[in-house]
């Protein structure tokens, strides 16, 4: 389950770098270099972090062969994305989900606190994101109003609530990922956001 998860993340990060490059009309090259970054750039930084050099898509070339096929799905069926953010949306959801595990994930593997894995866990599923609103000329969706780091800070609690209880770790990744895509479609259909902090003189 963990390792089917993992692909289905890096799968859905690629394809929504892939459609936000398309949205900005970059050329093949730039939509392939943005679903790249997107798909690895959160766990980069969390490999880098923790000393897990060479970084994991570095010593499994089937990251990279998933990263092309999302891109290749993306630019050939690009038309049947009709509705470009809607879709830009689905597969952000889902490698957030996805991702945040992972980063949990490498943090036990590690030995850390369970606090720190659940920055981990953020670090991953947000940090691809960040890297590719900044290459792409957006303010990244992690520093807007809408609820997003925040969604995988809840997952990580949640994660390791369910974990004192001895589930089947199957179950316990399962039901991790899909409260925080749940949270996630919630927050953005009933409009929930974090108060803007404003400094008035």
């Amino acid at each position: 389950m963990f390792s089917l998860l993992d692909i289905i993340g890096t799968m859905a990060f690629a394809m929504s770098g892939a459609l936000t490059a398309m949205n900005k009309r970059l050329d093949p090259f730039g939509v392939f270099i943005i679903a790249f970054v997107t798909a690895v750039g959160g766990g980069t930084v969390r490999d880098v972090l923790i000393g897990r050099t060479p970084v994991g898509w570095m010593l499994d070339l089937k990251y990279v062969y998933v990263i092309i096929l999302g891109f290749i799905l993306s630019v050939i069926f690009r038309k049947k994305f009709d509705k470009l953010r809607t879709s830009l949306f689905l597969f952000d959801t889902i490698g957030l989900g996805v991702f945040t595990l992972i980063g949990l994930e490498r943090g036990i593997l590690t030995g850390l606190h369970p606090i720190i894995c659940i920055a981990l866990g953020t670090m991953t599923a947000c940090f691809g994101g960040v890297t590719r609103d900044i290459l792409c000329n957006e303010i990244p969706v992690i520093f807007r109003r809408e609820i997003y780091a925040t969604i995988c800070i809840l997952g990580g609690i949640v994660f390791f609530v369910l974990k004192e209880w001895n589930l089947n770790d199957d179950i316990l990744y399962l039901v991790t990922c899909i409260v925080i895509i749940l949270v996630r479609l919630m927050a953005v259909k009933y409009k929930w956001y974090l108060p803007a902090l404003e400094h008035k003189r």
